[in-house]
């Protein structure tokens, strides 16, 4: 046994990975001022990688999508999901891109007054579907019961997330007024009384980072005697 430490000649030391770091950004610094570095010697390029032979092309089709009470003629990558189609195809933005897996109900839209995550539906799905985005709510300048509300209630924070919780509550609403009951609702067979723990219950697809959930609460509580 010995207490020296083997040598291990092709390990970098600590100093000369400190000073390798120090040397590659003066490079970029002199590079930024208009000063071009000398090479000391070409690196060998590596390999382009050439694409899986058999691969198919992207497969499009024409898809009509009713948005907002408009018709809209698109030719759309199949996989192309209705997020997409409506943030990158129709500049529709206000629904919002947020885990992209179903999880934070940023983007929530009404289909055919039913509510549904966007990012999770294909939009060549949804061919003749009548689709409402947070955009088609209002009535001109006159606000959505709901969108007036959440004002009113200071129902958010940084915003991010308030399209989605506004059209996942106008949702929400015509379920509980249907008689759909809840995983919270005491009694399956009448009308559900939408308390705050329904509210909460039935919202809990759509978070809020900012937590402004009280006062989402409020709102819909605000609303719901409204005729949605």
């Amino acid at each position: 046994m010995t207490d020296q430490t083997p040598k291990r000649p092709l390990a970098p030391t600590r100093r000369a990975v400190v000073e390798g770091c120090a040397l590659a950004g003066a490079a970029a610094g002199m590079a930024g001022l208009g000063f071009r570095a000398v090479p000391a010697a070409a690196a060998p390029a590596a390999p382009a990688i050439p694409a899986a032979p058999g691969d198919p092309a992207p497969q499009t089709m024409p898809v009509r999508l009713t948005v907002n009470g408009a018709p809209r003629d698109l030719v759309l990558d199949t996989r192309t999901t209705l997020l997409d189609a409506l943030r990158e195809h129709l500049a529709l933005t206000g629904t919002k891109k947020g885990c992209d897996h179903g999880q934070c109900g940023a983007c929530t839209v009404l289909v055919e007054g039913r509510r549904i995550n966007a990012c999770l539906t294909l939009a060549a799905m949804h061919e003749g579907d009548a689709i409402t985005t947070i955009e088609g709510l209002a009535d001109g300048d006159a606000l959505h019961p709901m969108q007036a509300a959440f004002i009113a209630h200071d129902g958010f924070q940084c915003g991010y997330c308030t399209p989605g919780q506004i059209c996942s509550a106008v949702g929400m609403l015509g379920e509980a007024k249907a008689g759909w009951p809840s995983h919270v609702t005491e009694d399956v067979a009448a009308a559900p009384a939408l308390s705050d723990d329904e509210i909460r219950e039935r919202m809990s697809g759509n978070l809020c980072r900012c937590s402004a959930y009280p006062n989402i609460v409020a709102a819909i509580r605000d609303t719901a005697g409204s005729n949605l």
